[in-house]
């Protein structure tokens, strides 16, 4: 257990936390490309500037893809593709590097394997163009610990730790709701993720919200773009603040569909009893028709596999004693 939590501060030291490795001197040269490793106790990444070979992309691609695989000359960190695990085949689609690995890579324990794919798209994603990664075992999809598609992997798709200090880690299962392919209801999706105790539930459940979900026969339910700018509890009522790209609206999704997968998701937690929504701090007007933003709103699970449920809100305490 002790070396688990190691290992997942490691993946929250990305930007800040992470370990650059310079080689020798006081000064420390600024590179264009770093390839990732794994530190010797395979508790986290590590980073060292590289001056690649070639120019073009494709070029650029297989040169990475060779690093990541190729030993390393110091005791300090290791190789991010484990002995015996190999790339078959690559391709990219659109913006997506699809890597297509042995079957060995079944075999690598939770930790090598969680350190091997954080170590591959931080290094491929520098890539102009590479804007994600999708990992293939013998030409199936990637599945989690749940048998749950991973999907594309940005380092989005890791939790990182905005600050210096590192606090306890801690594994959950978020219960999220998306919408349906159909938009006219909602998809319940059980994921599970490694969090920083640094980083609220609130905050975590509306990041995997936005990010979308894994399950077949479910689509995110809030609008492409849309950013957290923050979230807050008190006394049961959260209050979620979103940016404006949270009003472009897909109507292919219902506007309750796109109101109840938040709320719904967040009541989840269980310490949540309603929840308000603004964007950019703003609750006047309503979101689309129907829904007041100024209202807090109470879960409603008629959604889930039943259309046309009627928005169901709740006024603020200190209305009601008006």
């Amino acid at each position: 257990m002790d070396r688990l939590l190691r290992t997942l501060a490691g993946l929250v030291l990305l930007a800040a936390a992470t370990s650059f490795l310079h080689g020798c001197g006081s000064k420390q040269k600024q590179y264009d490309y770093y390839i990732s490793y794994v530190d010797s106790e395979q508790t986290q990444t590590v980073q060292a500037g590289y001056e690649p070979h070639n120019e073009a992309v494709d070029e650029l691609i297989q040169e990475f893809l060779d690093q990541l695989a190729t030993d390393t000359d110091t005791v300090e960190y290791v190789k991010a593709i484990p002995e015996g695990v190999s790339v078959q085949s690559w391709e990219v689609e659109q913006d997506c590097l699809n890597i297509n690995f042995t079957d060995d890579y079944n075999k690598l324990d939770p930790i090598a394997e969680i350190l091997c794919r954080l170590a591959v798209v931080r290094t491929m994603t520098q890539i102009e163009g590479i804007e994600s990664v999708c990992f293939f075992v013998v030409g199936e999809p990637l599945a989690d610990s749940a048998g749950q598609i991973v999907g594309k992997m940005t380092i989005d798709s890791f939790v990182e730790n905005p600050g210096e200090q590192i606090n306890s880690f801690q594994h959950a299962a978020i219960d999220l709701y998306f919408a349906n392919e159909a938009g006219d209801g909602l998809v319940k999706e059980t994921q599970e993720v490694f969090y920083n105790s640094n980083i609220s539930m609130e905050k975590l459940v509306m990041e995997h919200l936005i990010h979308g979900p894994k399950t077949a026969g479910a689509r995110k339910s809030i609008p492409d773009e849309t950013k957290l700018i923050n979230v807050a509890v008190a006394d049961g009522s959260c209050y979620v603040n979103l940016d404006e790209h949270f009003k472009n609206h897909n109507y292919e999704v219902q506007e309750p569909v796109v109101i109840y997968s938040i709320v719904n998701s967040l009541a989840s937690l269980g310490n949540i009893s309603r929840v308000q929504i603004s964007v950019n701090g703003d609750t006047s007007g309503k979101y689309r028709e129907t829904f007041e933003l100024s209202e807090m709103y109470v879960p409603d699970y008629s959604y889930v596999g039943v259309t046309d449920a009627k928005p169901v809100v709740v006024k603020d305490v200190e209305e009601e004693g008006k």
